[in-house]
């Protein structure tokens, strides 16, 4: 009996021990060169509509529902989409936009888990016909999502994403 409450009392103070010690946030990013001035790329950018060209997760589920509510690349349009195993379920919603800057939005994942990110593109010019783009989001993880990113890395599951679907958008703006 006494062993039972000993096992159990210490599960309990090792799940809390992995609780306090394990990351609370993430930030993923990526970046790439454009041969286009900045404001070609950012009014590309700030279309939600435009990301289905260029984002691997498109490429995944090209027969996913998709659709869009707003005015497209406007503050509060929002891309929504349910798709197979690979892509989920979840919306997109242009929150900010600072012209020939940057865009901001929140990503909302409905299925497989529900969860929020903060997401950005930012662009800065290189040379008058060159820019960089950053892609980004960033988040805070829930418990007891906390303890399995002691295994985990955000950077590792989506990073590689990100240099896909940066790498495409560049193909499709230098064409």
């Amino acid at each position: 009996m006494y062993i039972a409450l000993y096992i159990i009392v210490g599960l309990i103070a090792l799940v809390i021990f992995l609780a306090l010690i394990a990351p609370k946030t993430y930030k993923v990013s990526r970046s790439i060169e454009i041969s286009r001035s900045k404001p070609e790329v950012f009014n590309y950018l700030k279309s939600l509509k435009n990301m289905d060209d260029w984002s691997p997760w498109a490429k995944k589920d090209p027969n996913m529902d998709k659709k869009f509510t707003g005015v497209d690349g406007e503050v509060g349009s929002v891309s929504y989409w349910n798709g197979n195993k690979d892509v989920g379920e979840g919306e997109q919603e242009i929150t900010r936009i600072v012209e020939n800057e940057r865009i901001e939005s929140e990503l909302r994942f409905l299925k497989p888990w529900k969860s929020t990110s903060d997401c950005f593109l930012q662009i800065d010019e290189v040379q008058a016909d060159k820019s960089k783009v950053t892609w980004g989001f960033t988040g805070d993880h829930k418990f007891p999502m906390t303890i399995m990113m002691l295994f985990m890395s955000m950077d590792k599951a989506v990073g590689k994403d990100f240099e896909l679907g940066l790498a495409n958008l560049k193909l499709n703006l230098e064409k």
